[in-house]
């Protein structure tokens, strides 16, 4: 349950976030825009204002102006005024500066004779330039051999800044919240889902418990009972199935057990690597019998914060379940290391591939691949379940991938 409420938060943050984040740069991308076009709208009017008119956009029967009346004269500037930038306009002569008109009030720290000097030393030909609002300080339309147009965009870029920041910070707020809001529907949606599984393993716990009795009398009486030739197959068989069952039970109260939670009182820092080699050699002899041989490569002296008989279990299943899918005259290689504070164990052996989609269902309860295999081998599909609880009872998490005629169970602890 604890794996759905995550997804469910996850989910609606992820929508929500996207939400809010592509808000925000609309925001700021409509903003930018509009500046940069008033910029260029403001740079367009003064060229116009300026009364250099071109032979083709003269009127019919104007004389052409001469090049000396084509420059703006200090009356112009009334027609600046009205706009809400910091405008000056730099005449030029023979690729000098020969007057700096300013329209409005100069801003402190802002030289535009500065720009101009950097502008005539760069450019050759008639261009407009306003460039990156957020880093650039001015924009300008040159003239060639006549005049600059230069906009101090200083105030601009503090006000794009200042949004994008508050911008930033707003997400910042609001996604905190979401993350809270989210939090609590998530618990609404999976409120349903949580008793249903709290009553499913309230039941299974209940069941098992009340079954251990009758099977107990049902064992032990196929033990005293005396047996003919004839009766033997049926004792047999009893004696059979209430193993069976008894392995079922024992299962389902373990997992039960697992998936309510370890008290972490009960954890104690072990010798990991002790745990699996101990693991490796009690099954040596099980692998031998099946003409599979176990190979390991682990790490020694890694300390590990856990519960020396889950691990023990988990390590178990994982290394019967390796050499019960093993072909014959192959191997199963166990290796682990511990790497910046993450232990990463891995079971690989040599045996049919898992299908790709049995890859997350083999570790849900009561899933098994092959059935009529499985129930020969009295798997009832709990062994990967009960694995995958212990690690991640562990902080941790177990993956199963094939390739290449191998499957690798792969276990990632973190300290």
């Amino acid at each position: 349950m604890k794996e759905l409420r995550k997804k469910t938060i996850l989910t609606l943050v992820s929508i929500l976030s996207f939400i809010l984040l592509s808000v925000m740069i609309l925001v700021n991308v409509r903003y930018y825009a509009g500046e940069k076009e008033g910029i260029m709208r403001s740079l367009d009017i003064l060229e116009n204002k300026r009364g250099m008119r071109d032979p083709e956009g003269q009127k019919p029967g104007e004389e052409a102006p001469k090049p000396d009346e084509r420059r703006m004269r200090p009356r112009d500037m009334e027609n600046v005024m009205i706009m809400d930038y910091e405008i000056y306009i730099v005449e030029i002569a023979d690729g000098a500066i020969t007057k700096v008109f300013n329209a409005g009030n100069s801003s402190e720290g802002f030289d535009a004779n500065a720009v101009a000097e950097e502008i005539l030393a760069k450019e050759k030909d008639d261009r407009i330039s306003v460039g990156n609002l957020y880093l650039k300080d001015s924009a300008y339309r040159y003239r060639a051999g006549e005049s600059i147009v230069i906009l101090n965009a200083g105030e601009i870029r503090k006000k794009l800044w200042r949004l994008l920041i508050e911008s930033i910070v707003l997400f910042a707020i609001t996604e905190a919240a979401i993350v809270f809001i989210s939090g609590l529907i998530a618990k609404w949606i999976t409120k349903p889902a949580e008793e249903a599984f709290a009553r499913q393993k309230e039941f299974i716990a209940d069941a098992s418990h009340e079954l251990k009795t009758p099977l107990a009398v049902i064992m032990a009486s196929a033990d005293e009972l005396e047996s003919t030739e004839k009766d033997k197959k049926y004792i047999d068989n009893i004696r059979y199935e209430s193993e069976r069952m008894n392995k079922l039970i024992k299962g389902l109260l373990n997992l039960s057990r697992l998936e309510n939670g370890e008290d972490a009182a009960s954890y104690r820092e072990e010798d990991l690597s002790l745990i699996l080699e101990k693991t490796c050699m009690a099954y040596e002899a099980v692998a031998f019998e099946q003409g599979v041989l176990i190979e390991t490569e682990i790490e020694e002296g890694m300390s590990f914060h856990c519960n020396k008989e889950d691990m023990e279990q988990m390590a178990a299943i994982l290394l019967d379940n390796a050499v019960r899918h093993s072909y014959k005259d192959s191997s199963v290689k166990v290796t682990a290391v511990m790497n910046k504070g993450l232990i990463d164990i891995r079971i690989v052996n040599t045996g049919d591939p898992i299908p790709e989609e049995d890859k997350d269902r083999i570790f849900e309860r009561f899933y098994r691949g092959d059935k009529s295999r499985s129930r020969r081998e009295n798997n009832y599909g709990l062994g990967l379940a009960i694995a995958r609880r212990i690690a991640r009872n562990h902080n941790g998490d177990i993956n199963a991938e094939s390739a290449d005629g191998k499957t690798v169970f792969r276990v990632s602890l973190k300290k």
